[in-house]
């Protein structure tokens, strides 16, 4: 047997090569260490739609070992998968022959290909049902350990990570005040514009500052406020946490007897509900510049606007705005740790999580909001 070192490399020529018809010429040695650099090329071209009959010719291989047996074998499956190719292989030694034989090519011959079965609606629903409550289960498990541990947290303020929660306030509050500001100053200008068209119908434009405040504080400014720290804030928590999950420290510390929610989740928690009442406030101002920028340019001077947003709003639309804020902070913070827990192992894995954890974010947001609409309603607020 001739040795390793020593041995030529297989080689691959394409002899008599044609539109429909090409001849493989195996030269060397088909050894596990080297057999890869001509298995490609070779498979390549047996698999190409043009060609309909294939010649494989190995006399001039010496050595051939499982791995090289494994690429004719290989080759030779092609036939099987395209029934328009006819593969021929010349010129295999005895002995390679008796290894080749071992392979039975009728047990490798695939199944015809079938479409997938279509899952039926039922099917459909009884997934979907099962996940809404298996979510809902573990949300309810996650609601209590949260609440709990915020009241410990409440009766023992020296158990809070003030370090963690001060650093979650600068990167949720301070990093996120200039895109906030931002969206919120072209919300109102965009809703000033909107409104000055049909209220110069009726000689109206002098409302626009009416329209504009309480619309900002009681509601758009909450809202805007919470859809953006959702997506940027939510989903970070999810993707923090969830990392954590993934690389098996959430386990480490329930491993050393420190409860991950209380650890991780109630800093975020707290500092969200801390910061999204300030930024709404920033939102309010900046719609108002947005509103006032429009106003002076109809021709008004900046007192009226000033004193038709006195007359307009009060303080309890403002209080109930940033009421409303803090409650959304409750929400987006709860739900991106929830969904950074609920990660499963997986490259994927965080990326689900994060996703779901806008998506559920906003859709609270949204709930919650609605809800706030009718109960100030019924009290008159």
């Amino acid at each position: 047997m001739p040795s390793f070192r020593n041995s030529p490399p297989p080689s691959l020529e394409f002899v008599d090569e044609t539109t429909d018809s090409i001849t493989l010429v195996f030269k060397g040695e088909l050894r596990t260490e080297s057999v890869s650099k001509v298995w490609d090329k070779a498979r390549k071209k047996t698999s190409s739609r043009l060609i309909s009959t294939v010649i494989i010719d190995v006399h001039n291989i010496n050595y051939c070992d499982g791995t090289g047996i494994a690429m004719l074998a290989d080759l030779l499956l092609e036939a099987q998968r395209r029934t328009n190719v006819d593969i021929t292989l010349e010129g295999l030694k005895k002995d390679f022959q008796q290894l080749l034989d071992q392979f039975d090519l009728k047990h490798f011959k695939p199944e015809p290909n079938s479409k997938a079965k279509p899952i039926p609606i039922t099917e459909e629903v009884g997934l979907t049902a099962s996940q809404f409550l298996q979510d809902l289960k573990e949300l309810t498990s996650f609601v209590g350990e949260a609440f709990y541990s915020l009241w410990i947290a409440l009766k023992h303020p020296s158990t809070i990570r003030w370090k963690d929660m001060l650093l979650t306030i600068e990167r949720a509050g301070v990093n996120a005040l200039p895109i906030v500001c931002l969206v919120c100053f072209l919300m109102g200008l965009i809703m000033a514009f909107q409104s000055a068209i049909p209220l110069k119908q009726f000689a109206a434009e002098l409302f626009i500052a009416d329209l504009v405040s309480v619309a900002m504080l009681r509601e758009l400014g909450p809202l805007m406020t919470a859809i953006l720290l959702a997506g940027r804030s939510g989903s970070a928590f999810a993707a923090e946490i969830g990392t954590m999950k993934v690389n098996e420290e959430v386990n480490a510390l329930q491993t050393m007897g420190i409860d991950p929610v209380r650890f991780l989740a109630i800093p975020r928690i707290i500092a969200s509900v801390i910061v999204t009442p300030l930024l709404a406030l920033f939102a309010n101002f900046m719609g108002l510049v947005g509103g006032w920028v429009v106003y002076i340019g109809l021709g008004f001077p900046t007192i009226i606007y000033i004193n038709q947003i006195k007359s307009a709003v009060t303080l309890t639309d403002l209080w109930g705005g940033l009421f409303k804020a803090g409650v959304f902070g409750l929400l987006v913070a709860g739900i991106g740790c929830f969904r950074g827990m609920q990660t499963s192992m997986g490259a994927s894995a965080v990326g689900q999580s994060t996703t779901r954890a806008v998506v559920s974010g906003i859709v609270l947001i949204v709930m919650a909001d609605g809800l706030f609409s009718v109960i100030y309603y019924i009290l008159g607020l």
